[in-house]
């Protein structure tokens, strides 16, 4: 007979210490811990391929153009990064008058091209992404799409030729109605393939891997070279498939670590005029901002924001079963010794669908809070973050169907971005909201939008009316940029990517460049 064990019920104090070292590990999640050269020689990629497009109407023959620089050779080991990568799909007319049925005037596009990478019959996928400005559709002829865009760096194994090829394109649309609303449905993907017939079967560049008197082995010459899978042909056993995944290119999930130059984002660093502190952190920031009157969206580029981390602090229920966690933190936009962001353009349909190229730059005029609050049962986490940041938005030049307007050097808006905050007593003053939620069970990855690990922020905020705009012996602007642009309603998603905890002793290369830069630059999303 077993005699059951009498189990005593922990004292207060043991499930005091218990909630103290599970809040431990819910801290450790929210406080970040420590943790050869490619060749100078540039190749110039120029391909342009046919392919069949699925429009709604039907297949159809498409020109895609390509176009990247490559490096003519690179060390063993070393990333091999495509820079300067534009897609340009010209699509035929009738893919006009398919848009053009569902209401359409205007729209604008994101590609994404799969281009295989290999070495020998080891290959592997890489997806180069793009995005377009918004255009109007033509009365006739070919609608010709333009995406330019970061991609992700490849890596090579061995010494053996490294070969890019193109493969399917995908076309994401955004269709727009001539006042700017949405059509019906309100976005729609055209599916492309390589033609049979392309030229060298799509292959766009080979890169040698290895020093000259190495060599960098050439693929075989009957090998389909970017289009072998990594599992190997038919008829390969597992093992060797397994091998010849161990041998396939290796593709980043970001860009490369290493100097500025081969990076797509502007520097990120703490110096002289804005050192780091025992919390520091810094992070990458992008994503699109609506601008209703001018029907259609900013792309922001990737800028740096510093920020000083917060101590997080629980309060425990009376039961210590779980606890409220809240958290301070500040931050600043920095670029080139300012609170800024770096220039960025952006074309619209405006004036009865007259191209409008703005050049601008978003200025923080006081400090930026970051504010977490959330709970935890020490197996799963929630939190809600704001993000307030006073940010004027200042236009530095403007062309009107290719006509330059001068706007002066002070032509911005009166006060800030304003949103509506949901405690307007306790943050005063006008300011931009952006707010993000985040979730975590215990020993997994976090959803949404966390401080360490970045994630989307959204919000909505009115455009002030402008001031300054034009010169003293010119035109006043004010009036025609308050009229085109202020209003209120504008739709805002930015992206935060991983941050980099630059005050540990030893940097997390998994987050950090060697040089204590944010490895992860974030991707804009719709």
């Amino acid at each position: 007979m077993t005699v059951p064990r009498t189990v005593p019920r922990p004292s207060a104090r043991g499930r005091a210490r218990r909630a103290a070292a599970a809040a431990f590990v819910v801290l450790a999640a929210t406080v970040p811990a420590a943790a050869g050269a490619q060749a100078a020689g540039p190749q110039t990629v120029d391909a342009a391929l046919p392919y069949l497009c699925a429009l709604p109407s039907g297949e159809q023959p498409a020109t895609v153009r390509i176009s990247a620089t490559l490096p003519d050779r690179a060390a063993a080991g070393a990333p091999v990064q495509p820079a300067d990568v534009t897609t340009t799909v010209e699509l035929p007319e009738r893919a006009t008058g398919d848009l053009t049925a569902l209401g359409a005037a205007g729209v604008r596009a994101a590609t994404r091209l799969t281009v295989g990478v290999a070495q020998g019959e080891a290959a592997a996928e890489a997806t180069w992404r793009g995005d377009a400005e918004p255009v109007a559709l033509p009365p006739s002829g070919p609608l010709t799409l333009t995406a330019t865009g970061d991609v992700p760096s490849v890596t090579g194994q061995g010494t053996h030729e490294l070969t890019f090829t193109a493969g399917n394109l995908a076309v994401d649309l955004t269709p727009s109605t001539a006042d700017g609303g949405a059509t019906a449905p309100a976005s729609l993907t055209v599916e492309c393939r390589l033609a049979d017939g392309a030229p060298d079967g799509g292959r766009l560049a080979a890169v040698p891997l290895g020093t000259d008197e190495t060599g960098g082995t050439r693929s075989p010459s009957g090998s389909p070279s970017g289009t072998a899978s990594a599992s190997g042909p038919p008829g390969q056993s597992a093992d060797d498939a397994g091998r010849q995944g161990e041998r396939a290119p290796k593709v980043a999930e970001a860009p490369p670590d290493g100097s500025t130059a081969e990076r797509t984002a502007p520097p990120c660093k703490y110096d002289d005029e804005y050192p780091a502190g025992p919390m520091s952190l810094n992070a990458y920031i992008t994503g699109y901002a609506n601008v209703n009157k001018l029907d259609g969206a900013a792309l922001i580029p990737p800028f740096c924001t510093l920020i000083t981390q917060g101590e997080p602090q629980f309060e425990f229920l009376p039961d210590f079963s779980g606890a409220t966690i809240s958290q301070h933190s500040t931050a600043d936009l920095w670029y080139k010794q300012r609170k800024q962001s770096p220039p960025f353009q952006a074309t619209f349909l405006s004036f009865d669908f007259t191209p409008t190229k703005a050049t601008m730059v978003l200025e923080q005029t006081g400090p930026m809070t970051i504010d977490s609050s959330g709970f935890t049962d020490f197996m799963f986490t929630s939190t809600d973050t704001y993000v307030r940041a006073p940010i004027a938005l200042r236009v530095t030049s403007l062309e009107i169907n290719g006509t330059p307007l001068d706007v002066g050097a002070e032509c911005r808006t009166r006060t800030s971005l304003v949103s509506e905050d949901p405690e307007p007593e306790k943050y005063p003053g006008d300011h931009l909201v952006l707010y993000g939620r985040g979730e975590q069970n215990l020993g997994e990855t976090a959803t949404g939008y966390l401080l360490l690990s970045g994630g989307p922020l959204t919000g909505e905020a009115a455009i002030p009316a402008f001031t300054g705009c034009g010169t003293a012996d010119g035109e006043n602007l004010d009036r025609l940029l308050t009229a085109s642009v202020s209003g209120p309603g504008n739709y805002i998603k930015q992206i935060q990517g991983q941050a980099c905890f630059v005050s540990a002793e030893e940097l997390n290369l998994d987050e950090c460049t060697a040089d204590g830069q944010p490895k992860k630059i974030p991707v804009p999303e719709r």
